[in-house]
């Protein structure tokens, strides 16, 4: 059997394709897997197999076994700039952005879309390089593999993880085998072939006990005992949580240790908080901790009481398996509002507490008291923690790879 992912454009569209990868391999050892990505995330993938060990030309830590049909190419994609609830206004009052992305930006998108077609078609066209299925995990980058795909009649997969598709997976999906949906959304109706299978996570998250979490945030230098809050944008960070978090540190402090992983980019403009990371030699003094990235955010976020973060759906799906109380706060000028949909889906289910981006921005005071909330009331963090946890589907990844293997023999 032969199988290509393809995924990138955002971490969150790598983490679920490579979980698919992991549980298929266990099943069949000997499947030949090509992962296409874009150049920004070629790095990132290529660290990611080799580390759990399906590498090209590697052992495999999954079968036990070398399997040299491992391998991550890059392919061309074009990106396509637009912002959700942007009024006229908004445009003009952000020209100088707007018109660099939007007419620049998509510009050289839609030359980027062109070249990443015409690459996928010259390698697919190719007998020795047809896989018999492609898993198009979500994104810009999809989009040029799965149109050549269906002039070369070579089926595909689909999954989208947010309550609502993004522009890439709408134009794919009237083609495809499959619509494997991270999020129970009503576009499924009357659909035959679309079908709810979660969002994939990595094994590493899952429910910790009370004693694992008291180890946890012994590991990490916080107090045992003191309820811990862990702040996230994300990989690449967030500079409106960031300064939100800036704002109402001081505070924060005094009900709670507070760990902040400012991300890559933004991590510089934070260093200021260092001053409230206090150590004496090996030992953390002052319940706090800024990260740029954690490679550990499994341990990190299960040490945690209460989880501050966005609304991206692989990280709904992580905290989800993980059992927490969620507070998110969504960014509303994402494509499609699909953070927006995402958490006020949750919401409705009673399963997280959101805070709009542009609220908290405004007043940040809100999230302060939010936190507070929570940290004050235990049997809400349960129920808001048990609630989230229902919506996780631990068998994602499995369902995926049985769903590739019966469309590649043909059995769909």
């Amino acid at each position: 059997m032969k199988l290509l992912v393809v995924g990138g454009g955002s971490g969150g569209h790598i983490t679920p394709a490579v979980a698919t990868i992991r549980e298929l391999l266990k099943e069949k050892p000997r499947t030949r897997v090509e992962f296409w990505t874009d150049k920004k995330y070629y790095k990132n993938v290529v660290k990611i197999t080799t580390e759990i060990g399906i590498g090209w030309g590697q052992e495999s830590k999954i079968s036990g076994r070398q399997n040299e049909y491992i391998r991550v190419r890059k392919i061309h994609a074009g990106k396509f700039h637009r912002y959700a609830g942007w009024t006229l206004k908004s445009y003009f009052e952000r020209f100088d952005l707007t018109f660099k992305d939007l007419i620049v930006g998509n510009i050289v998108g839609f030359f980027g879309f062109l070249a990443g077609f015409f690459q996928s078609f010259s390698r697919l066209i190719k007998k020795e390089e047809r896989p018999d299925v492609i898993f198009l995990k979500g994104g810009f980058v999809g989009l040029p593999v799965g149109l050549a795909a269906n002039i070369l009649k070579i089926p595909y997969v689909i999954h989208e993880s947010d309550t609502v598709p993004g522009l890439a997976n709408r134009i794919l999906m009237k083609h495809a085998k499959v619509v494997a949906m991270g999020m129970d959304f009503e576009m499924k109706e009357g659909r035959e072939n679309w079908e709810w299978v979660g969002v994939p996570v990595a094994a590493e998250f899952k429910e910790v006990t009370p004693k694992q979490q008291r180890e946890l945030k012994k590991v990490f230098g916080f107090e045992q005992g003191k309820p811990l809050v862990v702040i996230t944008g994300g990989s690449q960070g967030s500079e409106n949580i960031n300064n939100a978090v800036r704002e109402i540190l001081p505070d924060l402090l005094k009900i709670a240790s507070v760990g902040l992983v400012a991300g890559r980019k933004h991590y510089e403009n934070m260093m200021d908080l260092k001053k409230y990371e206090e150590w004496d030699e090996a030992s953390l003094k002052s319940n706090f901790r800024l990260w740029e990235f954690n490679s550990a955010m499994n341990e990190l976020m299960g040490a945690a009481d209460v989880v501050i973060s966005r609304a991206g759906a692989t990280t709904i799906a992580e905290l989800a398996a993980l059992k927490k109380a969620v507070i998110l706060v969504p960014f509303e000028r994402l494509p499609g509002g699909h953070q927006v949909k995402n958490a006020e889906k949750l919401e409705k289910e009673g399963a997280v507490i959101s805070i709009l981006d542009s609220k908290m921005t405004k007043k940040p005071t809100l999230l302060f008291e939010a936190v507070k909330k929570l940290v004050k009331n235990e049997k809400k963090r349960e129920e808001l923690a048990e609630k989230l946890h229902m919506e996780a589907k631990r068998n994602a990844a499995k369902r995926l790879a049985e769903i590739l293997t019966e469309v590649a023999t043909g059995n769909d």
